[in-house]
């Protein structure tokens, strides 16, 4: 029995340390990687930012199309910048990121130039109307790698951009207080509507009831 258990041990033992030898040194992506998020964590930034990021995708339209080896904007997607420009105005100490895509056809690195193209596309409009660039990056293409219809033909769902929340401004103000939720529930806070004092007729106040 004991001999058993021994052998017992040392299986599960050796089935521990399969995958991660004691002393193995750790990849360099995994380097730094806890205590950047533990700290975002304390300061309430990452979780706020993924409340922010849900609101806008809910709120607003987050992605434009192209026409097919295009990088300019048509009325469609101009409305859709527009809205989301309006958006992002309510929140100056936010930062976003522009994604751009392509669909299969074409080669690798000429699809993610394009979908660069497209990217800085979006950037651009979202400039025009009021929003400072030191705000957007567009410095991301994925190119054809992540599309949203699995195909090698030409396909406009896969033609686009998406914008979405990146983070906070380090050094607006408002995130250096940390106050983050008031940023997220802004909007909220202020359509509230204030509460209504009853007014009692003299006539009535005098009598008992």
């Amino acid at each position: 029995m004991i001999k058993s258990i021994a052998i017992l041990g040392l299986v599960l033992s050796a089935t521990a340390c399969s995958h991660n030898q004691a002393g193995e040194p750790l990849g360099s992506n995994l380097i730094g990687a806890a205590t950047a998020n533990n700290a975002a964590v304390m300061r309430g930034e990452g979780e706020y930012a993924i409340q922010l990021a849900a609101r806008f995708a809910e709120e607003v339209p987050t992605t434009i199309n192209f026409a097919f080896n295009d990088a300019r904007l048509d009325g469609e997607a101009r409305a859709v910048l527009d809205r989301q420009a309006a958006w992002i105005k309510q929140f100056p100490e936010v930062r976003f990121r522009v994604y751009g895509h392509t669909d299969a056809v074409g080669g690798s690195s000429y699809n993610k130039q394009l979908g660069l193209r497209r990217a800085r596309s979006a950037v651009n409009h979202l400039v025009s109307r009021g929003i400072d660039r030191r705000r957007l990056e567009a410095m991301v293409s994925q190119g054809e790698s992540q599309p949203l219809i699995l195909t090698q033909e030409p396909e406009r769902r896969n033609r686009r951009t998406v914008t979405e929340v990146s983070g906070f401004l380090k050094r607006h103000p408002t995130v250096l207080d940390g106050k983050y939720a008031q940023i997220v529930y802004r909007g909220y806070v202020e359509s509230a509507v204030p509460a209504t004092t009853l007014t009692v007729p003299e006539s009535l106040s005098a009598t008992g009831g």
